[in-house]
């Protein structure tokens, strides 16, 4: 039985991922349940199970006296000295009080109780690993899908990717291979709830962190990054080292490293633009891949007023202004786009105002002979 019961607690330890202490506390914690709910005894009595050795005993405390009142808290003095002849009345022994047939009902007590400590300690061991990788990219097959919300298999836990946080140009189908970013993981009475996401800009900066070495390594950084998930999205690097070209290195060799991350998102198209300190400089960039000929910016109101091309105009805005949303998000500035003709004409208008404004304040001939008259 001993034995039996060690080689027990080492398979599931390994089995489970659960340490050999935590069986160890959920076997005592079973047999004093078992004891106390089929024998009347001291309330203060504890399990104690050897883990070298795999015995197991109840022992309680009792108090040494003279007569004894309640056998359950107290031995007599005679009693008492048969185990320590040294014991006076008033001092507390610690005593087995372990019943005959007690390995029969333990071991009836603890077969669901240890499956439900066993469960529960792997579920928190299960929450702590995913916890950790939260605001993480995850890989998971696709096990089914369920009123639009996707259910993938990570291995050790099943993880939901809902309707929400799904591209909408991408098809997904059952046992295909898929890379989520870890949005939020829940502790449930069912275990841990792991959230997943494709639409979260987290999983862009993640994946270009894999696939591009310099940033991994901190020589490269990714300042910011906007997306419309399955279209277009925006990210902007800067090098710390003036040697390395930021742009170039996210592209990588042939442009591999970002077709790589573009197939990951089926196609959807990325401008890697370059971060820069100036605001201006930055918004310019931004508007990527557009021609800018001047940025006005105020910094109070975190606006810009931005001056391209006739033939540029369009390809700044962007089809349905994607361009200037995208490079808005991504800088955190508004911006207003504006081609030269319009800033010419513009110009005009307010010099022709100007003079219309001057000949209106001076008093006309005319007037003055009305009033005469």
């Amino acid at each position: 039985m001993n034995k039996e019961l060690l080689s027990a607690i080492e398979y599931l330890s390994k089995e489970k991922g659960v340490a050999a202490d935590v069986i160890c506390e959920s076997l005592e914690a079973v047999l004093i349940t078992a004891y106390k709910k089929e024998f009347d005894g001291n309330p203060n009595a504890v399990a104690h199970l050897d883990k070298a050795t795999g015995d197991y005993s109840i022992v309680s405390p009792k108090t040494v006296v003279e007569t004894v009142a309640d056998g359950g808290l107290e031995i007599s003095l005679a009693d008492a000295r048969r185990i320590d002849a040294d014991y006076e009345i008033g001092d507390e022994i610690v005593v087995d009080v372990t019943p005959a047939n007690f390995g029969r009902i333990a071991a009836q007590a603890a077969k669901q109780v240890m499956i439900q400590r066993l469960r529960e300690a792997e579920r928190d061991i299960i929450y702590d690993e995913f916890y950790n990788r939260t605001d993480d990219i995850i890989t998971g097959i696709i096990q089914r899908i369920e009123q639009k919300n996707i259910y993938v298999d990570l291995g050790k836990a099943e993880a939901v990717l809902p309707h929400s946080e799904q591209i909408a140009t991408e098809e997904y189908f059952v046992g295909q291979r898929i890379k989520c970013y870890v949005v939020e993981v829940r502790k449930t009475p069912k275990g841990a709830q792991i959230l997943l996401s494709r639409t979260h800009p987290g999983l862009l900066k993640r994946l270009f962190e894999l696939e591009v070495p310099e940033i991994s390594d901190g020589v490269v950084e990714l300042q910011s990054v906007a997306r419309e998930p399955g279209r277009r999205s925006k990210i902007a690097v800067y090098s710390r080292d003036p040697n390395v070209d930021c742009v170039g290195a996210c592209v990588g060799p042939k442009g591999a490293g970002l077709q790589n991350i573009v197939m990951e998102l089926q196609n959807e198209k990325i401008d890697i633009v370059k971060w820069d300190q100036d605001p201006a400089v930055y918004i310019a960039n931004a508007l990527s891949p557009a021609q800018v000929i001047s940025v006005t910016v105020d910094e109070e109101k975190k606006a810009s007023a931005v001056v391209v091309p006739d033939y540029q105009l369009s390809l700044a805005i962007g089809k349905a202004g994607q361009n200037a949303r995208l490079a808005a998000k991504l800088t955190n500035w508004k911006i207003d786009i504006k081609s030269e003709s319009q800033v010419e004409e513009e110009d005009d208008n307010d010099f022709i105002d100007d003079d219309i404004i001057s000949e209106l304040a001076e008093p006309s001939e005319t007037a003055d002979t009305s009033e005469e008259i």
